[in-house]
């Protein structure tokens, strides 16, 4: 017989919905260990990778035992020090096999365009040097011929310098030879303005390629290390602040940290 449920009844689901979400936080606080871990890098003895946590040893004991039952952590039989488990770094490989870099990307220029009010791409390391796959126009239009499969200037745009800072040198310099720019590692006003831009972790470009227009680039960088995207956004140099404390800036940066670490970097302060 099918029965009615009384008007301001909800089943099971939709007061789930309803509710706000809300975790364990045993298991938030537990989490601080494998952060701490990931963080460091390397092995570490129980008091300090307690107090990486912000815990004592003995709290941090029992959260160490059991996520070593389930694979998570490691001990080291000698030193005693520890480390993530086998199940961790599984964990960690599925991610990335599942993660493209790319789509991530994509879907994160939409809203950066409409941020910093100004057009925006995605490029990537191609056969033979920085390929913008993806671009997004803002509010402001752009006079730039700048598509989809435009290659990037390794030595005159934002883009393509975030490539020669971070990419491999080898490869780096052998592009620059295509651009008929064979050596140019070795001028010290370019190693100097690399460095820099290493020590600032994004390029900014004032007029360089075209007059009236700048352009700034941040990099990507997946859990190796390794620099796979580069983020940018260009404008009239009358519209685009390029100061580092400037909204649109942080933006861009923002964006990259976010890309970084959903491909497996460790950020300073995660």
């Amino acid at each position: 017989m099918h029965t009615e449920k009384p008007p301001h009844s909800t089943d099971a689901s939709e007061d789930s919905e309803a509710r706000p979400s809300r975790g364990i936080q045993s298991v938030e606080v537990g989490g601080q260990l494998l952060k701490a871990l990931a963080r460091s890098g390397r092995r570490m003895a129980l008091k300090d990778l307690a107090r990486e946590a912000d815990m004592t040893p003995a709290k941090a004991h029992p959260y160490l035992v059991s996520f070593g039952k389930l694979g998570l952590i490691e001990q080291d039989p000698v030193s005693g020090h520890y480390g993530l488990g086998p199940l961790a770094l599984q964990l960690g490989l599925i991610g990335l096999q599942q993660v493209d870099p790319v789509r991530l990307a994509i879907a994160e220029l939409p809203s950066l365009a409409q941020r910093v009010g100004c057009t925006v791409s995605a490029a990537v390391w191609g056969v033979e040097g920085p390929i913008i796959i993806r671009v997004e126009d803002g509010p402001t239009a752009v006079h730039v011929a700048m598509r989809h499969g435009t290659p990037a200037s390794l030595r005159h745009t934002g883009t393509g310098k975030v490539f020669a800072a971070f990419g491999p040198p080898a490869d780096i310099a052998t592009a620059l030879a295509r651009e008929g720019l064979a050596g140019a590692l070795d001028d010290p006003a370019f190693a100097a303005e690399l460095a820099d831009i290493r020590r600032a972790g994004m390029t900014r470009v004032r007029d360089e390629l075209l007059p009236g227009i700048s352009a700034m680039a941040v990099p990507v960088f997946d859990g190796f290390g390794r620099l796979v995207l580069a983020i940018a956004a260009i404008g009239p140099s009358a519209m685009l602040d390029l100061d580092d404390g400037s909204a649109q800036t942080q933006a861009l940066r923002e964006v990259g940290r976010r890309l970084s670490q959903r491909l497996g970097a460790v950020q300073p302060g995660d």
